[in-house]
């Protein structure tokens, strides 16, 4: 079963492990997965980064079909594990010691 919009079903593969709902899901995602599998992500989606955010802005944020959700989820996750490709290298912050990510409140969606 399709979890993304058809425009975007060559990134189904990465559907069941990064659209997670929460910042939470998405930090223990990335300190979990190996780089090799969050380079592969991160190399696959970027070149369509931008046109997933602008099939998002197409829908109201509080009435999203299921889908456009999902694609919304694997925009935030790319946002995620960018900084682990681009800054560190690595899954976990350098220096960071036992770094976590507690947030009382998340963005909606």
């Amino acid at each position: 079963m399709a979890r993304l919009p058809d425009a975007f079903a060559e990134f189904e593969s990465f559907a069941e492990k990064w659209c997670l709902p929460t910042e939470a899901e998405r930090w223990a995602t990335r300190m979990a997965t190996p780089m090799s599998e969050i380079r592969e992500f991160y190399d696959a989606f970027t070149p369509r980064f931008e046109e997933a955010i602008d099939y998002c802005d197409k829908f109201p944020l509080d009435d999203l079909p299921e889908d456009v959700l999902n694609l919304l989820h694997l925009v935030y996750s790319m946002i995620m594990v960018s900084m682990a490709v681009e800054v560190f290298g690595t899954q976990k912050p350098a220096d960071s010691a036992d770094a976590v990510m507690n947030r009382v409140s998340a963005p909606v969606p």
